[in-house]
């Protein structure tokens, strides 16, 4: 649900004017940012080829600036909505993103113009384009769990930074979560913060907003919206990152709202693939009281985010003539030394990689899948006292 599908504006009065609008709550109206009036293409040349991304009243293009090279993307923002004045939702939107700066998984705004119909935002320029893109694609080159993993620490952290400073986004969705790049996989960008508001003690905020499929229980209720409202979004989001299918979406909109007030969600169907524990995470967050659903700071140490990959090229073999060894996959190393040289340095990386192998191992929590069936031995042990790890003599056994 977009903001113009909002109930319709009050009539006219005999006079032929409208009667004044209400100051919507929940809006920051200040800024620092300069709001620049001289012609934004004499610093910055629109790059030819399709638009990043396009909403009713708005349409967001990548552009280059001329005395740099550097690639940005230009939001040009319609001031003007159905006949309202729509400035002081876009200067809130700019002042979020000036209180998200030092956040780094929070899009950057780089510079403000202002013409007689529009305000155009420059913001840092994600290449890799909406994670939307990976979540429909074919299972092959979707994302992987500890992919959705990683990322989902990302959001996760981006968002409990805009709750501890009051902030809701309100329309947490795969097109508005960026990639930095596609190949290798970046890092993550939340934009769009044009429905974001500002909850204060004071007022209780009722908003019937959000796009169909992402949107809580109590939006559609019409009750207070708080920080929990988020956490929904971030659930469905999850859900759709990991199986590629949205759990709630019907044949129209009004299917799309009785399977969120009915709680009809299927856990069964596409989960084959993925872990108890990351579905345990879910439905943590898919709960109908906003009360019961978990925050994004308890989110961060859930059991599936908590737990710690270990590296690809690690693997372990058991020796039946020696002490278990630590093999590393060749080619992740290559060496041109003499060969009394090759065995020094194959002796330091393999301790090295010993340290950090039963590190990472010792706080690993895994899944019945993934256990490790066969015992393993390690012929030093560590002691671990911050910042370094202290060898002490002896065996440890793993």
């Amino acid at each position: 649900m977009s903001p113009e599908e909002k109930p319709p504006p009050p009539r006219r009065s005999r006079g032929g004017r409208a009667p004044p609008q209400p100051r919507r709550g929940g809006l920051l109206t200040e800024i620092r940012t300069r709001i620049l009036t001289e012609p934004f293409q004499e610093r910055y040349s629109l790059s030819p080829g399709r638009e990043l991304g396009r909403g009713k009243f708005a349409v967001v293009k990548k552009c280059v600036k001329k005395e740099t090279e550097k690639e940005f993307a230009a939001k040009f923002m319609r001031k003007r909505r159905k006949g309202q004045d729509c400035r002081m939702e876009i200067i809130h939107e700019i002042a979020v993103l000036e209180l998200a700066q030092r956040n780094r998984w929070v899009i950057n705004l780089h510079e403000v113009y202002e013409t007689p119909t529009e305000i155009i935002l420059v913001l840092e320029y994600a290449a890799g384009g909406e994670i939307f893109d990976q979540c429909v694609a074919e299972r092959d080159d979707a994302f992987k769990e500890k992919e959705v993993k990683r990322l989902m620490r990302q959001i996760l952290e981006g968002v409990s930074f805009l709750h501890r400073n009051n902030v809701v986004h309100l329309d947490l969705k795969p097109q508005n979560i960026l990639l930095t790049s596609e190949s290798p996989l970046g890092d993550v960008r939340i934009v769009d913060f044009g429905l974001s508001r500002v909850m204060k003690n004071s007022e209780e905020l009722r908003e019937i907003m959000g796009t169909p499929e992402y949107v809580a229980p109590e939006i559609l209720s019409y009750d207070p919206i708080s920080t929990a409202t988020d956490m929904w979004s971030i659930g469905v989001l999850a859900y759709v990152m990991l199986t590629g299918v949205s759990p709630f979406l019907g044949n129209d909109k009004q299917e799309t709202f009785l399977n969120i007030s009915q709680m009809n969600v299927n856990y069964s169907e596409d989960f084959d693939l993925i872990s108890e524990f990351a579905v345990d995470f879910i439905k943590s967050l898919l709960v109908k009281k906003p009360e019961e659903r978990a925050t994004a700071d308890e989110c961060l140490v859930h059991s599936w985010l908590a737990q710690i990959d270990v590296p690809d090229t690690i693997y372990w073999i058991k020796n039946t003539e020696e002490a278990n060894t630590v093999v590393v996959n060749e080619e992740a190393f290559t060496s041109e030394n003499s060969t009394d040289e090759e065995k020094t340095e194959e002796s330091l990386v393999s301790e090295e990689l010993i340290v950090v192998a039963s590190y990472t191992l010792g706080q690993c929590r895994q899944s019945e899948k993934d256990k490790i069936v066969e015992q393993k031995t390690i012929s030093k042990r560590f002691k671990f006292e911050e910042p370094l790890l202290q060898e002490i003599p002896g065996e440890f056994i793993y």
